[in-house]
Formats: structure tokens, sequence, C-alpha cells
């Protein structure tokens, strides 16, 4: 082996530049080139499987003298033990990268960054806050590797405490997150595969949405929304909802562009409805003759506006609490007597109804099923159905239906 430590300090000190770059060796393979401008690099020379390969140690003397012969004995171990020092640096600096990326704040902003791309804005919004307010003040700083099982169920029960339904998107949150922690190795496995949500989240007791099935009751709710005197939107949002069934987010943004008068059609786009698979048809309803005559005493207020149903500021729609509010002071509030509903029980109610009134059995399960744009949950079977158009089968129905409301 060549000698070593051949420099000294006093040496490097006062090498002067040269009109040409030249060295000043220390044995080994150590070495420091004195640069034409005067700054002073380390390198390292060695052979490894056959080939020269040469690295640097930085510049003197921020990598002091000594400092390049403790790399050079750590390099000089690692080729005795049959490791290519450049590549094991290589590694080391990737491994540290992921190291630094695995810790959990990191991985959740990098993964929400994700989400944000998929998601409506309010629902990443939504998935963001819950991530700040539950999820970080108890893991944020720890690495994702160094995460267990305990940690998890610690953040879980105490949101349950306060809401179930909050502690139940937080462990499918996790869940998601960890899949996605194990595909950019941030971590080796998903913690929460191991884990059943039952075991973890208290089952709630299920309940239904009041709904009105007394069609004394359904005529009372008819006659008081139509006499309403208060808010004209509120009066006509909730007379429509009474000729069709939506949900009380889209019945809330509904935009007048949704609308075509001339084949009386309300066509709500895919993205916009619950169920958001791109595969199935944008939602597509016809328009009785009553529905046409709410929209065009809405058109002088709206008409020249994005929304149909506008809120106080004439520029965003009604809040999709505001009509419940309404339905509340109008008095149907008393679920005892079969007198509560919200916007969402108006769907219960013309589900149920309909079922009751159809003796005949005019109108198919899938077709009631499809006015509430119900799917099959299973993949395959929505494959098979999800390109059938009924907006033509609809129509007898909402005729039946609105003729109905009009004639209770």
């Amino acid at each position: 082996m060549a000698s070593l430590d051949l420099l000294q300090d006093i040496k490097i000190k006062k090498a002067k530049p040269k009109e040409k770059d030249y060295f000043l060796n220390d044995g080994g393979g150590l070495r420091i080139r004195i640069k034409t401008n005067g700054s002073k690099i380390w390198e390292y020379r060695y052979t490894f499987n056959g080939k020269r390969r040469v690295t640097t140690f930085k510049s003197y003397p921020i990598t002091t003298l000594k400092n390049a012969r403790d790399k050079r004995r750590e390099f000089l171990d690692l080729i005795a033990n049959g490791i290519d020092p450049i590549e094991n640096t290589k590694k080391s600096k990737e491994e540290q990268l992921v190291d630094e990326k695995g810790i959990f704040l990191n991985v959740a902003t990098e993964w929400l960054q994700r989400e944000k791309e998929r998601l409506r804005e309010s629902t990443y919004k939504g998935k963001l806050k819950v991530f700040e307010n539950d999820v970080y003040p108890l893991l944020k700083n720890k690495h994702i590797k160094n995460i267990e099982i305990k940690d998890i169920i610690k953040v879980i029960e105490i949101k349950q405490l306060q809401a179930r339904e909050v502690a139940s998107k937080i462990f499918n949150y996790l869940d998601n997150l960890f899949r996605y922690a194990v595909l950019k190795g941030y971590c080796e496995r998903n913690l929460l595969a191991d884990i059943r949500k039952s075991d973890i989240i208290i089952p709630k007791r299920v309940r239904h949405y009041p709904k009105i099935t007394n069609e004394k009751i359904l005529a009372e709710l008819r006659d008081t929304i139509y006499s309403y005197k208060g808010n004209l939107t509120l009066r006509n949002a909730l007379k429509l909802v009474l000729h069709i069934p939506l949900r009380a987010e889209n019945l809330c943004n509904l935009k007048w562009e949704f609308i075509d008068f001339e084949e009386k059609s309300l066509t709500i786009p895919r993205s916009e409805m619950k169920v958001k698979d791109y595969n199935l048809d944008d939602f597509k309803i016809p328009l009785s003759q009553e529905v046409i005559n709410i929209f065009d005493e809405m058109k002088p207020f709206t008409g020249h506006q994005q929304y149909i149903f506008l809120g106080r500021d004439n520029r965003k729609p009604i809040n999709k609490e505001s009509p419940n509010k309404a339905l509340k002071i109008m008095g149907f509030n008393d679920e005892e007597q079969g007198r509560k509903i919200r916007l969402h029980g108006f769907r219960g109610t013309f589900r149920s109804m309909v079922d009751t009134l159809d003796v005949d059995n005019k109108f198919s399960f899938e077709l009631k099923e499809r006015v509430l744009d119900h799917h099959e949950t299973n993949d395959t079977a929505r494959a098979y159905n999800h390109r059938a158009n009924y907006f033509e089968q609809f129509k007898p129905l909402m005729n039946f239906w609105s003729d109905y409301i009009m004639n209770l």
C-alpha cells in the first residue's frame, strides 16, 4: 500500500495557485487539488472492480486534513469489505432523503396534495381540517415507520368521544395514507391492514331521516309550502323538492344551464352528483308542467344569474340548511306525530308513497331507484347497466307524482 499521511497542514495553507491546477498528495489515494483561482479541493481516487473512480471531500479548510484522512480511512474500510464508496454515499443520501420525507407531517402533506387534485375543493378543505385539528397534534413529528397501532387507536378513540362520524373518516384517511406511504417506500407496511375498523369504532344506531307518509299531513305540508309568506327562493326550492326528490346539495346548487325548457328536462352533470362514477351518464330527469311553472316564477329574479336559488348576497346559492330552518318555522318538526321533515326526507317520502300508490306495478323498482340516482353498489352489476337511459320512462312516473302532489 502507498505511504499515508504525507502532507502537513502548514504545506496546504501555504500552497499558492499557479497557471495550471496541481496536486499535493497525502497517499492512499487522497490528494488535494490547488486550483488556479486559489480554491483547494480534496480528491480521493480508488479502484473498484477494475474501474478507476474519483470523488471529492469538499474544499479545504471546510474539510480539514484530519477530516479528509478520516474519510479516506472510512472509504478504505468499505473497499476492503467489497463496497463501492461512491455508490454507498449515493445510497445513504437517498435513504436520508426518504427518511426526511417519511416524517408523518411530510407524508401527510404530500398525500393531501395528491388528494387535492381529485377532490372537490370543499371536500379537500374538510379533509385537511381533520388532519390539522385531530391527527397532526399526536402524529405530525413522528416518523411514519415509528408510528404504532396504539398511536392510531389513540387518535381515533379521542375523536370518537366528540364525533363518531369523523373518527370513522380518520380511520379511512389513515388507511389510504399508509397505503400511499408503503407505495412510496416511506414505511414497509400499512398498520391499518391489521385492524378492523369495527373493533375501534363503536357502531352507530341507524336512524333514518324523518319523512311524511300520511296523506293528510303531506297535503298540509304542500299547502304550507305553497302559501309560505317568507323568502321567495326558499318557497320555490321547497315546492321543487316536493315534485323532484333531489338531494339537498343538488337542489340548492341548481344552475339555469341545467334546465332545457324546450325538452322540459333537468340535467345535472355526473360530477355534481353524490355517485361520481364517470362511467355513469349525467343525471337527467323530465320536468312536469308544475315544475316548469316553478322555474318560470324564479326567472324574473335569478334568470340572469348562474344559480336558480340564490342566497342573500345574490351571487352564491342558498345554504342547504336554509330550507330546513324554514320547514321548522312552518311547524314540521314533530317527529312523534309524523310531522317532521327535512330536505333529505322528501326523498324518503317520494320512495315510500310511490310504492304505496303504485298498486298496479306500473313503475319498476329499478325506475324508482334511478329517479333518486341510486345505483348498484356492485361494480360488476353497475358496469352492465350504467348506460341504460331512463329519461323516457321517467316521464310517466314524474308526471304521476307531480299530479298526485297537486291533487292531494
